[in-house]
């Protein structure tokens, strides 16, 4: 098995981000988790489970309401908040190692239904969820507005961190749902996006990737500096967003796209996926659908009515069809608490040879 997260981020580290349960679930997660199953076989079991067990969404609604519609091509679902542990390692059924990075999604509930404009069909212009995520060692930690914004949603525990995710009028939760890592199914592709690890201040070599001075006789302390920064008298100043030395990350957020998800831990809401994300350990990073592997894919495949091999697609045939390979459905409107306890503990995926 791989070598645990502990190993490489010291127990200092989660204690002084207020992480201890968070380590002590991560250490019982990657040294208990079972090995790696077949790919085809780890996405079957998934979506029979999927089929088999009815979604809570399924039963009808108080008073006779019709129950939520089904995934569709045209679909988009909310995504996750999650915070970053770190990186690990597992390995291809070849035997070649592939790096992971954990995340955990700690506490999601929906907070909020944002719409605003309406369109010539009638619909929202902008149409998001604001998902409400991590607990708030105190209640008086997080503001009084705050408190009552999500106690009006039905959430009885103050949360630290609030995100929004844009969706297509059938995916809305209700306020108060409790989201679960089963939102995401091992195989399919997600964007992370997180705010930079900061770095300080730091040169124009490191920052802006500069090749520096000649390092040749006579080249007297120039050997990473920055150069000439501008012209003479005309302009007689230095043009705004000039490359220079300043600080360096921390302040900008960046978004790894089509990153593969391997394994879903179920009981520990743990999400393995494949490389590096951007932030530090213990950040905040916002999951969701990729963007281009999944949503745009899906549309386009519909509209087009062609699979990428060039054959004909039937709507009777299901929505499979339109889904990237190896992903034969998923959870909707979004993977709940009641959903993830009809799941096995652990799924996962094979990692991909290199």
């Amino acid at each position: 098995m791989p070598r645990t997260l502990l190993a490489r981020a010291p127990s200092a580290l989660f204690s002084m981000l207020g992480l201890e349960r968070t380590a002590a679930l991560l250490t019982s997660a990657v040294r208990g988790a079972p090995r790696a199953p077949a790919l085809s076989r780890a996405i079957t079991t998934t979506a029979r489970v999927l089929q088999a067990a009815p979604a809570e969404s399924d039963a009808p609604a108080e008073g006779g309401a019709p129950a939520p519609p089904s995934w569709s091509p045209t679909s988009r679902r909310v995504g996750l908040i999650a915070r970053k542990m770190g990186m690990t390692t597992m390995f291809s059924p070849e035997g070649e190692r592939v790096p992971v990075t954990v995340l955990y999604v700690d506490s999601n509930q929906v907070s909020k239904h944002v719409s605003t404009g309406v369109g010539a069909d009638g619909t929202p212009e902008y149409l998001a969820v604001q998902v409400a995520a991590c607990d708030a060692a105190r209640r008086h930690s997080v503001s009084a507005a705050v408190r009552g914004h999500l106690e009006r949603a039905g959430i009885e525990k103050p949360k630290r961190v609030m995100r929004e995710f844009r969706v297509s009028p059938d995916a809305l939760v209700p306020l108060g749902t409790q989201l679960s890592a089963a939102h995401f199914v091992p195989g399919q592709d997600v964007d992370v996006r997180a705010i930079t690890r900061g770095r300080g201040f730091a040169g124009v070599m490191k920052r802006h990737k500069f090749a520096g001075g000649n390092a040749s006789h006579g080249a007297s302390l120039a050997h990473r500096t920055p150069g000439s920064i501008g012209n003479n008298q005309d302009p007689g100043r230095v043009w705004p967003g000039k490359k220079m030395p300043g600080r360096m990350g921390g302040n900008a957020h960046r978004t790894v796209q089509n990153v593969r998800v391997l394994r879903v831990d179920v009981k520990n809401e743990l999400l393995f996926v494949k490389g590096p994300v951007p932030g530090p350990a213990g950040g905040v990073v916002m999951v969701r659908d990729a963007l281009k592997n999944l949503v745009k894919y899906a549309y386009y495949t519909y509209r087009k009515g062609i699979s990428p091999q060039g054959d004909l697609l039937d709507p009777a045939k299901g929505v499979a069809q339109y889904l990237p390979e190896g992903v034969l459905g998923l959870p909707f409107p979004a993977g709940t608490t009641e959903l993830a306890a009809r799941l096995p503990e652990v799924v996962e995926v094979a990692p991909p040879s290199r």
